[in-house]
């Protein structure tokens, strides 16, 4: 039993730390438009953003726990929508962080997910995403927001173990192409939803009382990092 475990653990530290061969372009071209495919047809669009959800509501939790808040729950609501809910000053750095940790999240972990593809590491990306979304899963707070994580953590984890190593980089760069791409959208909507004044508690509206600073410059920095991340990304997965 220890000779196996001896044998065991380095190869799936080596499995976890090596670099995989990038796809064809073919591939990374397919993984795009399939992408696109499920962010741009609105009623589509209705299902996926359930995804999008998730790391909106991530990014709030994650950035919460780093500033030092006490995260006590998340919530994923069938509409799309969430809330995340922590504890701690009610203004300051840190709440400020996390307020606008949300509608940047998407589009900075794909962000990071294209460069760890543009360095060859499939395995690290998708059992990182895994782990990212067990921790998370601990946080979840109501019926409908355990089955959407565990659905997405599933189907990580079986074509991390079971799928072959073409499938592998088809599923990463499908998922980092969708947060890139699927960034970009929901500041738009809430952009849409603003000027119809019905968005008059967003986090952009939150930060503003935070800060002083108007929603709209909040909002124009929610389209600035997603489209420079779609922009970036986008060239490494390309030329990866």
């Amino acid at each position: 039993m220890d000779s196996l475990a001896a044998t065991a653990l380095p190869d799936l530290w080596d499995r976890l730390t090596g670099t995989q061969p990038d796809p064809d372009l073919w591939v990374v071209l397919a993984t795009l438009a399939a992408a696109l495919a499920v962010v741009v047809p609105h009623p589509v669009w209705r299902i996926s953003r359930n995804a999008i959800t998730i790391a909106h509501e991530g990014g709030h939790g994650l950035v919460a726990l780093v500033t030092g808040r006490q995260l006590t729950g998340i919530r994923l609501h069938s509409d799309t929508s969430g809330l995340t809910v922590s504890r701690g000053k009610p203004y300051g750095l840190g709440m400020i962080l996390t307020a606008a940790a949300g509608y940047t999240a998407p589009s900075l972990l794909g962000l990071g997910g294209a460069a760890l593809l543009a360095a060859g590491r499939i395995t690290l990306l998708l059992w990182a995403a895994t782990a990212l979304l067990v921790a998370m899963l601990v946080m979840i707070r109501n019926a409908y927001g355990v089955l959407t994580v565990v659905l997405a953590g599933g189907a990580f984890l079986l074509v991390s173990w079971l799928a072959g190593p073409q499938v592998q980089a088809a599923f990463a760069y499908a998922v980092v192409w969708f947060l890139l791409s699927g960034g970009v959208r929901p500041p738009f909507e809430l952009q849409a939803k603003r000027s119809r004044s019905g968005a008059g508690d967003s986090d952009a509206d939150q930060l503003s009382r935070l800060t002083h600073v108007p929603a709209g410059l909040w909002l124009f920095l929610f389209h600035a990092v997603s489209l420079c991340s779609l922009i970036g990304g986008g060239r490494w997965l390309l030329e990866g």
